[in-house]
């Protein structure tokens, strides 16, 4: 083999493994966002919860502490939704069932679908907040100028640790696309999910 040659393979090498690393590189970004919030979720890093209901665990309640559960709402660009909450703080004993209620208001003429995305501080309290029944756990469809009205029923884990004095639970809202679909399709009538 030629010098020449031998310096075109080399290039040729280096070109091949150079795209070789760039398809892998972008691989890994794509997948980053996914991996991420599986990792959240199951080590409740972040603040990231569990979006499936658990049920109430029959403890005995601490009297001796309480801890300030406080909640925040947030909307979104491009869902004309507005979520308030019944109270914006209240005081739980560990191991105590509590619930409050949020109302949701389509502030436009047309249905429209949401979900209320939640996130708790410090995320080392997610694994001890127990959302027995939640608006999270489902999307939400309102028509225009409807409200609905609907309870976070929750426990806090009488194991919370005890440096804990305060909980905050954040759901942002978020709009759902739904595409209609005609009923020749999959026997699904219009305004089905796909």
């Amino acid at each position: 083999m030629t010098e020449n040659g031998a310096q075109q393979a080399g290039v040729k090498r280096t070109v091949i493994r150079t795209v070789a690393v760039l398809i892998g590189m972008f691989a890994f970004a794509f997948a980053l966002v996914p991996l991420y919030d599986v990792f959240c979720r199951i080590t409740g890093l972040n603040g990231k919860v569990d979006t499936t209901a658990k049920a109430i665990i029959h403890e005995e309640i601490d009297q001796s502490r309480f801890i300030t559960v406080q909640f925040i709402t947030r909307g979104s660009a491009g869902l004309p939704w507005q979520m308030s909450v019944e109270a914006r703080q209240m005081r739980v004993h560990p191991g105590q069932t509590a619930e409050v209620d949020f109302t949701f208001t389509n502030n436009s003429q047309r249905e429209s679908w949401g979900r209320a995305v939640p996130s708790v501080s410090p995320s080392s309290a997610t694994t001890h907040l127990r959302k027995v029944s939640c608006f999270c756990f489902q999307e939400q469809q309102l028509q225009g100028d409807e409200r609905l009205t609907i309870p976070l029923i929750f426990q806090l884990a009488r194991d919370l640790p005890e440096d804990i004095h305060t909980i905050t639970l954040v759901y942002t809202l978020y709009p759902v696309q739904r595409v209609a679909l005609s009923p020749v399709n999959n026997n699904k009538s219009a305004g089905d999910s796909i």
